[in-house]
C-alpha cells in the first residue's frame, strides 16, 4: 500500500459526530458494512439500525457499536478494494475498540459486546457525578495563552483539564457545563475556534474512580490475545506488541488524556509514511500534523462511494 522503503499504517479515529442521517445509507448499502451489520444484530439480539436510528444523535450503546461497524467495514473495504496491507495500527480514544478487534486482540462479536458493556459501566458512572460534566474540542488557538487560559480556572478552583491535544492549537479540554461558556468565550477573544461539546466528558485524571470501575466490572471479563500487528498508543505514542499492553491501553484511555502528536512521532519513528484513516472520520486525517507527515488515505463512508486510488 505504501511507497517504497516506507511503513504503513491503519488509524481508527475516535468517535465524532456520526448520526443515522449521516452515515445510515452507508450502513444500508454497502456490502462490507452489511456484513458486519448481520453480526451485531445477531450478538445484540435485536435491529442495530432500528436503535441506532431511534437514537438520533444520542452517545449511546448502539450509535457506539454503529461507529465500531463502520470504522470497521471500512477497513474491510480497504483492505480488499484499496490494497491495504498496514504495518502498524492506532486507535484513537474511542477508536481504539475497533484497533483492538483489527488487530485480533478480540473477535468481532466480543468488541461489541465490550463495547456494550463499557457505555452502560460509563452511562452509570456519570449518572451518579453531582456535576454536569463537558469534554470540549478547541481549534486555532495560541499554545501559551489558550494553556494559561485554563490554568487560570484551575487556579481559582475550577475543575479544568486538558483531555486531549490534537494538534498545533487544536486541544480537549474537560470542565463542569457551568462554566464552558466563560471558556469558549475566552478562546474566542484569542482568536480561536469553538467546535465539538462530547457528553460524557473523557481522557480526564478526575476519572480514575472509572477507570477501576471499568477494569473490574467489564475489562477483566473480556480475554485478549496478543496485536498481529504493533499498536501505537493514542497517549504517548509507545509501541505496544502484547495482550498486557493492550488492556493497559484500553484502560488508560479514561484517565489519561489522547496525543495525536505523540501518535505521528511514534509512527514516523517507525518509518511509516502512509495512514489510512478508516472510519466516520471529520478530524484527524485533515489535521495538519497528519498531513505534512504522511501519504493520507481516508476511508469513509463518503469516500466510498467513489474508488480511490492508493499508491
Amino acid at each position: 500500500m505504501s511507497p517504497a522503503g516506507e511503513a504503513s499504517a491503519v488509524v481508527f479515529p475516535g468517535m465524532g459526530s456520526s448520526t443515522f442521517g449521516e452515515v445510515g445509507r452507508f450502513m444500508v448499502l454497502d456490502r462490507y458494512a452489511r456484513r458486519r451489520v448481520e453480526v451485531a444484530d445477531e450478538v445484540l439480539g435485536e435491529s442495530l439500525l432500528a436503535r441506532f436510528r431511534a437514537a438520533e444523535g444520542v452517545y449511546d450503546a448502539f450509535a457506539q457499536v454503529a461507529f465500531l461497524v463502520n470504522s470497521l467495514a471500512l477497513a474491510d473495504r480497504a483492505e480488499q478494494e484499496q490494497g491495504l496491507r498496514p504495518d502498524f495500527c492506532a486507535g484513537v480514544s474511542f477508536g481504539q475498540r475497533a484497533a483492538a478487534v483489527y488487530v485480533g486482540s478480540l473477535d468481532f462479536a466480543a468488541g461489541i459486546r465490550l463495547t456494550v458493556e463499557l457505555a452502560r459501566c460509563e452511562a452509570e458512572y456519570f449518572a451518579e457525578q453531582p456535576d454536569d460534566l463537558v469534554t470540549h474540542c478547541f481549534v486555532r488557538v495560541p499554545d501559551a495563552p489558550f494553556r494559561e487560559l485554563v490554568g487560570a480556572l484551575s487556579a481559582r478552583g475550577e475543575w479544568a483539564e486538558l483531555s486531549g491535544h490534537l494538534d498545533e492549537g487544536a486541544y480537549l479540554v474537560s470542565v463542569r457545563a457551568d462554566v464552558l461558556g466563560e471558556l469558549v468565550a475566552g478562546v474566542r477573544a484569542l482568536g480561536g475556534y469553538s467546535m465539538q461539546t462530547m457528553r460524557p466528558p473523557v481522557h480526564a485524571r478526575r476519572f480514575a474512580p472509572l477507570r477501576a470501575r471499568a477494569e473490574t466490572e467489564v475489562l477483566s471479563r473480556f480475554p485478549l490475545a496478543d496485536p498481529s500487528i504493533p499498536v501505537i498508543a493514542d497517549q504517548d505514542g509507545r509501541r505496544i506488541g502484547s495482550a498486557a499492553g493492550l488492556r493497559t491501553l484500553l484502560a488508560d484511555t479514561f484517565d489519561r488524556p489522547i496525543d495525536w502528536p505523540a501518535v505521528v512521532r511514534g509512527l514516523t519513528a517507525h518509518d511509516v509514511g502512509t495512514v489510512c484513516v478508516t472510519g466516520p472520520d471529520l478530524l484527524f486525517h485533515r489535521l495538519d500534523v497528519t498531513t505534512a507527515n504522511f501519504h493520507v488515505v481516508p476511508v469513509t463512508p463518503k469516500s466510498a462511494a467513489k474508488p480511490v486510488l492508493v499508491s
